[in-house]
C-alpha cells in the first residue's frame, strides 16, 4: 500500500541521533553512523523526529510501505519501561490517532501480568495528557482506516467559526509591502528585504488567523513556503542565509502550523540562521488549526 513514511538523506545525516529518542515508536537507530529506518512497520508517518534533525535530513515522502503495526511497536518499547510507553501513547493521543491507542492499551491489559510497571498509571498520565475529546478513541473516523500512516495535517475536519459570523464587513487594508512572497520566487537581496524583519510563514497560517495581517505582518517583510509540498528546499536555506547575510536581516519570525510536517519549516530557518556570518533573532510561532497561538518563543 502507498502511505506517507520518513526517508532519511543519508549525504545529509551527521549521526548526531538527536532524532532517535524523538521517535516514540523506536522505528530510527543508528547504524553505520547515520540514521535509519529499520522497519516500515514501525514508522507511523507523522514525522514528530523532523523538527529534530539540525541538517534537514529527514522528510517525509509517500512511497510503498507495509501498514504501521502498533502491536510490534508496543511490544519493542515496553522494555524501555514505563516512561517510554507513556510518551508513546501520548504521541499517539496528541496526533488523534485513537485507534492505534487502543490497539496499543489492548495489548497492554492483556499482557499485564508480565509488566514491570503499573499500567493503571499509565493510563491515567495519558488521560491526564491535553484535551483532546476521550471519547473518539471509540468513535474514529474510518478515513484512518482507509490511509493508514497518513499525515494529521491532511485529515478532513470539520469546525464551527470562532465566534459568530458578523453581518456587516469592514475593510481592512492590506499590509503586504512586496510581490513576490512565495520564496521560490522572491530576490533575497530585493530592496523589500533591507534591514528588514521577516516573517516566515507557512502558507496555510494567514488563512486560520483572522487578523494575520494586523498583527504578524504590519512592517515586515515576508516570505511564504510550505515544507510538506514544495520541491528543492535546499534553495530556501541559501535564500534565508543570503537574506542573512547581504539583506542584512534584523529578525526573522517563523511562524508555523501545528502539524508536525510544518516543524520543518523552522528547520529551515534554523539551518540557514546557522550557515549565516551574521547572527540574528529567530523566533517561532505555532498556530493551531483554528488560529490559536500555541507557542511563541525566540529559539
Amino acid at each position: 500500500m502507498k502511505r506517507q513514511i520518513v526517508n532519511i538523506d543519508r549525504d545529509k545525516c551527521n549521526g548526531c541521533g538527536l532524532c532517535i529518542p524523538n521517535c516514540q515508536e523506536g522505528a530510527l537507530q543508528i547504524l553505520d553512523g547515520k540514521a535509519t529506518l529499520v522497519s516500515d512497520l514501525m514508522c507511523d508517518g507523522l514525522g514528530a523526529c523532523i523538527g529534530y534533525c539540525p541538517e534537514g535530513a529527514i522528510s517525509i515522502e509517500e512511497r510503498e510501505a507495509v501498514p504501521y503495526d502498533e502491536v510490534m511497536v508496543i511490544k519493542g518499547i515496553i522494555p524501555q519501561g514505563k516512561n517510554v510507553i507513556i510518551a508513546h501513547l501520548k504521541h499517539l493521543k496528541q496526533h488523534e490517532e485513537f485507534e492505534y491507542m487502543k490497539q496499543g492499551v489492548t495489548y497492554l491489559r492483556e499482557n499485564q501480568p508480565d509488566l514491570t510497571f503499573d499500567l493503571a498509571e499509565v493510563v491515567a498520565a495519558v488521560h491526564a495528557a491535553g484535551n483532546t475529546h476521550q471519547h473518539q478513541h471509540i468513535h474514529h473516523d474510518k478515513t484512518h482506516a482507509e490511509n493508514e500512516g497518513g499525515c494529521p495535517g491532511s485529515r478532513e475536519r470539520s469546525f464551527a467559526p470562532a465566534s459568530p459570523v458578523q453581518n456587516d464587513i469592514t475593510e481592512i487594508s492590506s499590509e503586504l509591502r512586496q510581490w513576490p512572497v512565495q520564496l521560490h520566487l522572491v530576490n533575497p537581496v530585493a530592496s523589500y528585504f533591507k534591514n528588514s524583519d521577516l516573517v516566515l510563514t507557512a502558507d496555510c497560517v494567514a488563512y486560520t488567523i483572522a487578523n494575520f495581517h494586523q498583527k504578524y505582518l504590519r512592517g515586515k517583510s515576508i516570505a511564504i513556503a510550505c515544507p510538506k509540498l514544495d520541491s528543492n528546499k535546499e534553495i530556501y536555506i541559501e535564500k534565508i542565509t543570503r537574506m542573512i547575510d547581504e539583506s542584512l536581516l534584523n529578525t526573522i519570525t517563523v511562524m508555523k502550523m501545528e502539524v508536525p510536517c510544518c516543524s520543518g519549516l523552522l528547520q529551515i530557518a534554523q539551518i540557514a540562521s546557522r550557515d549565516a556570518k551574521r547572527k540574528i533573532p529567530v523566533k517561532s510561532i505555532t498556530v493551531g488549526i483554528q488560529g490559536d497561538i500555541q507557542e511563541e518563543q525566540w529559539v
